[in-house]
């Protein structure tokens, strides 16, 4: 038996493609938009964002709340750029909020 068959034949693994049909679904709504750009500084910011609120999104963070706490913290953001990432900075904002021990 091949191992396609082995995994086909298996009922408890599902094989599909959920997921990357969503990101793809994102991609194609953000294309269409795009056409709507009226300058090529303007369809570099709308993916930027787009990009972000993606991101956001995938790693269960908030796309409004994200990049609010970012501005609220940019002196922390520019010392430590790696603790702010949309799957590290609420641990980041819980470490800032717990006073240090003295």
């Amino acid at each position: 038996m091949s191992p396609a068959s082995a995994i086909c034949g298996n009922q408890a693994r599902r094989l599909d493609n959920n997921i990357l049909e969503r990101a793809l679904k994102k991609a194609i709504l953000n294309r269409k938009k795009a056409l709507f750009y009226k300058t090529l500084n303007g369809a570099g910011v709308g993916d930027l964002f787009m990009s972000l609120i993606h991101t956001c999104e995938l790693n269960k963070a908030n796309p409004f709340d994200y990049p609010t706490e970012l501005q609220k913290h940019s002196e922390e953001l520019k010392q430590k750029p790696s603790e702010w990432m949309p799957w590290n900075y609420r641990e980041t904002l819980a470490r800032l909020a717990t006073p240090a021990a003295a």
